[in-house]
C-alpha cells in the first residue's frame, strides 16, 4: 500500500459531502481567494437513496437549494439544473414548489459532477494538528485503491452528517431488522413477510406506511405502526413559525442558558421531525378506502403513546417479540412480528478521526460540540466548523435545508475575513426574546 503526500496547503478542508458541504462547495468555487478540498468516502453523491419512495418529496420548497437563498445568480441553482436538463417547464407546469426527493439527489449529483474541489472515494482516517506550522493534516485513504494520502489545511468543515440511530435495546438484535434508511433496498424481502412492524413517528415511518399499506392487500401481511408520541404529529409548517428558521431566532437561541436550549431542543422536534399533514390525511383517507366494502377489517394498526420497551428475536420462528409500554395507561403488553423497521432517526456522533484534535474542541456540559455563533467548534473560534449537528445550539435552523446557504454564507465570511455573500441579519417580523423598557 502506497502512501502518497500532498504538499499543497489548503485555505480549508471540507470531510463529508452531504447538502451542506456540497453547497459550501458551489458557493466557494467561484471565489479565487479561497482554495478549498472537499473529501467523501462514498464513491458518488447519495443521500438518502434508502428513501426514494415513489412520489416521496422534499418537505422544504425548491428554494432551499444548494445555493439560492445565498446567491439567487449561481449556476449551480436548482432552476438551472431543471434548464440543463431540459424539464424547467415541466416542473413550472407542474406547479409544485417541492422537488422529488431522488430529483433533488439528482440534481445534488449533477452540481458535484462540474466541481473540480470535490474528490469522491477518500475516507478521511485521521486528523491531526500541527503546532509548530499551525495547520491541520487531514489523512484520507483512497478506497478504490487502498493508496494513502496526506493533505494540509489552515481550516476544517465538518460535514460528515447524522448516521441512522438504533435504539440501545436493538444493539445486537439478530434476524434481518432494518433502519428506514435502507428500506427500499429491504421492501420486496419485507413485503414477502406475514406480519411487519414500523416503529417510529416521523416523516419516514409516514411514508413507510403509506407505501406497505397500499399493498398490504396484494401480499396479505398483518401491518402496526406503533409511535411513543401522543398522535401523529403533522409538521407545523405556518408561516409565523416558519420564522423561527430566522437569523433573528438563531441569536436568541444561541443566547439562552445551556439547560434551556436543551429543553427546548426536546420540545421543538416536533417543527422539523413532524409529518406532512397531506400525508397524514392521505393514510387516513387510504385506511378508509381500503375499509370501505371489505369483508374484514383491514389488518393493520396503528399504537399510540407506546414506547419500545424491550426486543428478541427467535430464529425457530424467525419472528420479533417487542415489548412496549403505553405511558399514559402505565401498561405493559408484547407484540409478535416477523418484520420490523426501525424508523427512529439520526444522531450525529463525533467522528473517530477528530480523537488525535479533540483537545482542540469545544464541548458544552452535556458532552457535545460546543457549537459557537458562527459555526465554529474549535477553542480559537475559528479553526473548525460544523454543518448540521447543532440543534442544541442552532435551534431547528441546524437540520433546516434553507438555512444551509445561509449557515455557508457565515462561514464563508469566516474564512475570507470579509463578507462575499450578504449575511442576513434580520427576516422576520415577530421579535424573540422581550423587549427593553416600557412598551408604549
Amino acid at each position: 500500500m502506497s502512501t502518497q503526500s500532498v504538499q499543497s496547503t489548503h485555505d480549508f478542508i471540507a470531510i463529508g459531502l452531504g447538502p451542506y458541504n456540497l453547497g459550501l462547495a458551489c458557493l466557494t468555487e467561484p471565489i479565487e481567494e479561497l482554495d478549498g478540498l472537499f473529501l467523501e468516502s462514498k464513491p458518488d453523491f447519495d443521500w438518502h437513496s434508502g428513501m426514494f419512495l415513489d412520489g416521496a418529496h422534499l418537505q422544504t420548497p425548491f428554494m432551499s437549494d444548494l445555493v439560492t437563498l445565498a446567491d439567487p445568480t449561481s449556476p449551480y441553482s436548482f432552476l438551472n439544473y431543471l434548464k440543463d436538463s431540459g424539464r424547467l417547464y415541466s416542473f413550472y407546469i407542474r406547479e409544485n414548489f417541492y422537488p422529488l426527493r431522488a430529483e433533488y439527489n439528482d440534481y445534488c449529483r449533477w452540481a458535484a459532477a462540474q466541481l473540480a474541489s470535490v474528490r469522491f472515494g477518500h475516507e478521511v482516517t485521521c486528523v491531526e494538528y500541527d503546532e509548530a506550522r499551525g495547520l491541520y493534516t487531514v489523512h484520507a485513504t483512497r478506497t478504490r485503491t487502498g493508496e494513502r494520502v496526506t493533505h494540509r489545511t489552515r481550516r476544517l468543515v465538518l460535514g460528515t452528517g447524522t448516521p441512522p440511530y438504533l435504539p440501545s435495546i436493538c444493539h445486537g438484535l439478530g434476524g434481518d431488522h432494518l433502519h428506514n434508511s435502507r428500506y427500499m433496498d429491504r421492501r420486496a424481502d419485507l413485503q414477502r413477510k406475514k406480519s411487519i412492524t414500523i416503529v417510529g413517528s416521523g416523516q419516514s415511518a409516514a411514508e413507510i406506511y403509506y407505501d406497505l399499506l397500499s399493498e398490504i392487500d396484494v401480499h396479505g401481511y398483518r401491518l402496526n405502526w406503533v409511535t411513543r408520541s401522543p398522535r401523529f404529529f403533522p409538521l407545523e409548517y405556518t408561516k409565523l413559525t416558519l420564522e423561527m428558521t430566522s437569523p433573528e431566532y438563531v441569536d436568541y437561541f444561541h443566547a439562552l442558558p445551556e439547560d434551556t436550549r436543551y429543553r427546548l431542543e426536546s420540545e421543538q422536534k416536533g417543527l422539523f421531525k413532524g409529518i406532512n399533514s397531506e400525508l397524514v390525511d392521505a393514510i387516513f383517507d387510504l385506511l378508509y378506502q381500503k375499509n370501505f366494502g371489505a369483508k374484514a377489517p383491514v389488518p393493520t394498526r396503528l399504537l399510540t403513546h407506546t414506547e419500545l420497551t424491550a426486543a428478541s428475536y427467535d430464529e425457530t420462528s424467525a419472528a420479533y417479540t417487542l415489548g412496549f409500554h403505553h405511558s399514559e395507561q402505565d401498561r405493559d403488553f408484547e407484540l409478535v412480528t416477523e418484520g420490523l423497521v426501525l424508523a427512529t432517526g439520526y444522531k450525529y456522533q463525533p467522528p473517530a478521526f477528530l480523537e488525535p484534535v479533540l483537545h482542540r474542541l469545544r464541548l458544552d456540559g452535556h458532552g457535545r460540540f460546543d457549537v459557537a455563533r458562527n459555526y465554529s467548534i474549535d477553542t480559537t473560534g475559528s479553526g473548525v466548523f460544523l454543518q448540521n449537528a447543532g440543534t442544541h445550539t442552532h435551534s431547528i435552523t441546524s437540520p433546516d435545508l434553507g438555512m444551509g446557504p445561509y449557515r455557508n454564507s457565515y462561514i464563508i465570511r469566516e474564512l475570507l475575513g470579509r463578507e462575499h455573500y450578504r449575511v442576513e441579519k434580520a427576516i422576520a417580523f415577530q421579535e424573540f426574546g422581550a423587549p427593553e423598557g416600557v412598551l408604549r
